[in-house]
Protein backbone atom coordinates (compact mmCIF):
# COMPACT_ATOMS: atom_id res chain seq x y z
CA UNK A 1 0.00 0.00 0.00
CA UNK A 2 1.35 3.42 -0.80
CA UNK A 3 1.07 6.60 1.23
CA UNK A 4 -1.67 7.83 -1.12
CA UNK A 5 -3.93 5.09 0.24
CA UNK A 6 -2.48 5.33 3.72
CA UNK A 7 -4.36 4.22 6.77
CA UNK A 8 -7.71 5.07 5.25
CA UNK A 9 -7.72 2.05 3.00
CA UNK A 10 -6.41 -0.42 5.57
CA UNK A 11 -9.75 -0.42 7.35
CA UNK A 12 -11.71 -0.76 4.13
CA UNK A 13 -9.47 -3.01 2.03
CA UNK A 14 -11.69 -6.06 2.60
CA UNK A 15 -14.68 -4.13 1.26
CA UNK A 16 -12.70 -2.75 -1.69
CA UNK A 17 -11.49 -6.22 -2.65
CA UNK A 18 -14.99 -7.68 -2.47
CA UNK A 19 -16.33 -4.81 -4.60
CA UNK A 20 -13.69 -5.41 -7.28
CA UNK A 21 -14.24 -9.18 -7.24
CA UNK A 22 -17.97 -8.55 -7.68
CA UNK A 23 -16.99 -7.14 -11.10
CA UNK A 24 -15.33 -10.43 -12.02
CA UNK A 25 -12.75 -13.04 -11.02
CA UNK A 26 -9.14 -11.86 -10.90
CA UNK A 27 -5.67 -12.98 -9.91
CA UNK A 28 -3.85 -10.90 -7.32
CA UNK A 29 -1.91 -8.65 -9.69
CA UNK A 30 -5.01 -7.87 -11.77
CA UNK A 31 -6.93 -7.20 -8.57
CA UNK A 32 -4.28 -4.71 -7.43
CA UNK A 33 -4.35 -3.05 -10.86
CA UNK A 34 -8.12 -2.68 -10.74
CA UNK A 35 -7.99 -1.17 -7.27
CA UNK A 36 -5.44 1.34 -8.60
CA UNK A 37 -7.73 2.12 -11.55
CA UNK A 38 -10.45 2.95 -9.01
CA UNK A 39 -8.08 5.52 -7.51
CA UNK A 40 -7.17 3.86 -4.22
CA UNK A 41 -3.46 3.79 -5.00
CA UNK A 42 -1.03 0.93 -5.48
CA UNK A 43 -1.71 -1.94 -3.11
CA UNK A 44 1.39 -3.99 -2.44
CA UNK A 45 1.27 -7.76 -2.18
CA UNK A 46 2.21 -7.60 1.49
CA UNK A 47 -1.10 -5.85 2.16
CA UNK A 48 -3.23 -7.57 -0.49
CA UNK A 49 -2.50 -11.26 -0.02
CA UNK A 50 -3.09 -11.45 3.75
CA UNK A 51 -6.53 -9.87 3.22
CA UNK A 52 -7.29 -12.31 0.40
CA UNK A 53 -6.25 -15.15 2.70
CA UNK A 54 -8.59 -13.93 5.45
CA UNK A 55 -11.45 -13.50 2.98
CA UNK A 56 -10.85 -17.01 1.70
CA UNK A 57 -10.69 -18.42 5.25
CA UNK A 58 -14.05 -16.85 6.10
CA UNK A 59 -15.69 -18.12 2.90
CA UNK A 60 -16.20 -14.68 1.32
CA UNK A 61 -13.77 -15.52 -1.49
CA UNK A 62 -12.78 -18.73 -3.21
CA UNK A 63 -9.48 -19.31 -4.99
CA UNK A 64 -8.48 -21.70 -7.74
CA UNK A 65 -5.14 -22.26 -9.44
CA UNK A 66 -5.31 -21.77 -13.16
CA UNK A 67 -2.54 -22.57 -15.62
CA UNK A 68 -0.49 -19.64 -16.79
CA UNK A 69 -0.12 -18.69 -20.42
CA UNK A 70 3.55 -19.29 -21.07
CA UNK A 71 4.41 -18.91 -17.39
CA UNK A 72 3.55 -20.20 -13.96
CA UNK A 73 -0.01 -20.78 -12.86
CA UNK A 74 -1.96 -18.12 -11.05
CA UNK A 75 -4.32 -18.21 -8.12
CA UNK A 76 -7.59 -16.66 -9.32
CA UNK A 77 -9.98 -15.26 -6.74
CA UNK A 78 -13.77 -15.14 -6.99
CA UNK A 79 -16.40 -13.71 -4.70
CA UNK A 80 -18.74 -16.34 -3.20
CA UNK A 81 -22.44 -15.97 -2.37
CA UNK A 82 -21.42 -15.36 1.26
CA UNK A 83 -19.02 -12.71 0.02
CA UNK A 84 -21.78 -11.02 -1.96
CA UNK A 85 -23.95 -10.97 1.18
CA UNK A 86 -21.07 -9.48 3.16
CA UNK A 87 -20.44 -6.91 0.44
CA UNK A 88 -24.08 -5.81 0.47
CA UNK A 89 -24.14 -5.48 4.27
CA UNK A 90 -20.81 -3.68 4.49
CA UNK A 91 -21.68 -1.40 1.58
CA UNK A 92 -24.72 -0.17 3.53
CA UNK A 93 -22.61 0.29 6.67
CA UNK A 94 -19.95 2.15 4.69
CA UNK A 95 -22.50 4.52 3.18
CA UNK A 96 -23.94 5.33 6.62
CA UNK A 97 -20.42 5.85 8.02
CA UNK A 98 -19.36 8.04 5.09
CA UNK A 99 -22.52 10.17 5.38
CA UNK A 100 -21.97 10.65 9.11
CA UNK A 101 -18.31 11.51 8.54
CA UNK A 102 -19.23 14.01 5.83
CA UNK A 103 -21.73 15.69 8.17
CA UNK A 104 -19.06 15.88 10.87
CA UNK A 105 -16.47 17.37 8.52
CA UNK A 106 -18.96 19.92 7.24
CA UNK A 107 -19.75 20.94 10.82
CA UNK A 108 -23.47 20.04 10.74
Amino acid sequence: MTDSAGGWLRGALDLAILAVLAEGDRHGYALAQRLAEHGVGQIKGGALYPVLGRLEATGAVSADWQPGEGGPGRKVYAITPAGRDRLAAERDQWRAFAAAFDRMLEGD
